[in-house]
């Protein structure tokens, strides 16, 4: 259709399986599934529950009848009671115990926790990645020569490579949030309107360790190992302000990295991938714009933005629950999430398959070495007998003299040539020229590539074999 709003996060960006996780069949799906866990698991602890009952419900666990529950909900106004009929007109004998002694947010927020896990799980496979190919990307280049920057001025040269571990490195730290979350994710279990299990206390005639047990036997059943020790009528939601900020660091990370690629493109240095029938400009023709790299800045910056959304809602939640946290939080934090793994795609694709233009580069660099090359060059005169200080001196005139005609002049830099015409230094042109091997200037790059892909980066990548390999689709 065309005549009404679609958001471009799915119609441009995300992946399908994104997607999925926050469609409407996932999460009525795991609201089933959720149903049947919360009767199992009061039948286990002694509730007249049966066994037909139970398979009832699993018989009818994906099979949802959407129209039932669409024109249920349009009477009661109550998205979750509609589903309940739904369920329970496709399982009469089940019927009377579906949802028993449950609140809304047992299946809302149990659902909400296992969608944002389920999500964090691809983002984690995305980021290794990412590492996986920005590892192979500085290894290539472990040892070619770069002019760095401070400032966006020349500074002491670097390696292509040892630039990459300055990108993976904030990444593997994002990879590292993601572990975390998922090495500590609860469900909320079934706490009761007001948290205090007061319902299911009455439903096990006064047993508190039923109540306790409910709360694990459910969260085992769904996969997972604990839930939160204590809860208003939801899970805290200082937990979607935690996550939205792990995606927030991978959004600064992708950001920083595609500004770099950018400022590289304009370098004419390294460029993201061009395909050989893309068009850069609708005006210029020539153009290759690093459409892939704007992307995935501008998409950044969305989810930087969006992170503020629960962070606002977490801290205005009023005493056990609130509503004005409803509306908000399905828009945000799915958003951030379908953004996040549409950036995590670009990245891959843009790693993938840089090209790098040596030519470019070593022109820039052997352009700006000279100046570089003047504190070796004062050394070696030192040692030939001059006085530091007036070498200093001269070297400071000449290098400005030098940058003057770069700048103003015809933008030949003549350093070398003002240096070895001045007796002081005591040294040829082509004595000069031996200084300017750029492997003399770039420090322990290649080897800290090495030591960092060695030690920080294989052991991960060893540790999640199983995730690497992701085909991804850039549609626009």
């Amino acid at each position: 259709m065309h005549d009404r709003y679609e958001s471009p996060l799915c119609s441009r960006y995300a992946s399908a399986e994104m997607q999925y996780l926050f469609s409407p069949d996932k999460k009525f799906r795991t609201w089933r599934a959720l149903w049947i866990a919360l009767a199992e698991s009061e039948k286990e602890l002694g509730l007249p529950i049966t066994e037909a009952q139970i398979a009832e419900l699993k018989a009818h666990a994906e099979d949802i009848n959407y129209d039932v529950a669409a024109a249920r909900e349009k009477e009661v106004r109550h998205d979750v009671m509609a589903h309940v009929y739904a369920y329970g007109q496709q399982c009469p004998t089940a019927k009377g115990i579906i949802h028993l002694g449950a609140t809304s947010c047992y299946v809302g927020d149990n659902t909400d926790l296992i969608i944002m896990y389920e999500a964090l799980r691809l983002v984690q496979k995305k980021l290794v990645n990412v590492l996986a190919l920005l590892a192979r990307f500085a290894k290539e280049n472990r040892a070619l020569p770069t002019l760095a920057f401070t400032h966006f001025q020349p500074a002491q040269p670097t390696t292509v490579g040892k630039r990459a571990t300055l990108w993976a490195q904030e990444f593997l730290m994002d990879l590292e949030e993601v572990s975390f979350r998922l090495e500590n994710a609860k469900l909320l279990g079934c706490k009761g309107t007001t948290g205090t299990q007061a319902s299911f206390l009455e439903l096990f005639e006064g047993d508190h360790d039923k109540c306790e047990a409910l709360d694990r036997l459910i969260a085992q059943k769904m996969g997972y190992d604990a839930c939160f020790a204590v809860s208003g009528q939801t899970y805290p939601r200082k937990l979607d302000a935690a996550i939205l900020s792990t995606l927030s660091g991978i959004a600064q990370s992708a950001s920083k990295f595609s500004s770099d690629i950018r400022l590289l493109q304009h370098l004419k240095e390294i460029e993201e991938p061009f395909e050989k029938n893309q068009i850069g400009s609708s005006a210029m023709a020539y153009k290759r714009n690093p459409m892939r790299s704007e992307r995935i800045a501008s998409l950044s910056r969305y989810v930087i933005a969006d992170a503020l959304n629960p962070a606002m809602t977490a801290s205005t939640q009023w005493f056990e629950r609130t509503l004005d946290d409803s509306a908000n939080k399905r828009i945000s934090v799915a958003e951030a999430f379908l953004a996040v793994d549409a950036i995590l795609s670009l990245v891959i694709n843009v790693v993938d398959g840089l090209v790098i233009n040596r030519a470019v580069i070593e022109r820039r660099l052997m352009a700006e070495l000279p100046f570089m090359a003047t504190e070796n060059i004062m050394m070696d005169g030192v040692k030939r007998g001059g006085d530091r200080q007036e070498l200093h001196e001269a070297i400071r005139t000449h290098s400005m003299a030098a940058a003057a005609r770069v700048k103003q002049g015809d933008g030949v830099n003549d350093l070398l040539d003002r240096i070895a015409a001045d007796p002081a230094f005591g040294v040829t042109r082509e004595e000069l020229e031996k200084t300017l091997d750029p492997v003399r200037y770039v420090g322990r790059a290649p080897e800290q590539t090495d030591r960092f892909l060695a030690q920080q980066i294989q052991p991960v990548l060893d540790a999640h074999a199983d995730l690497l390999g992701v085909q991804v689709e850039i549609r626009v």
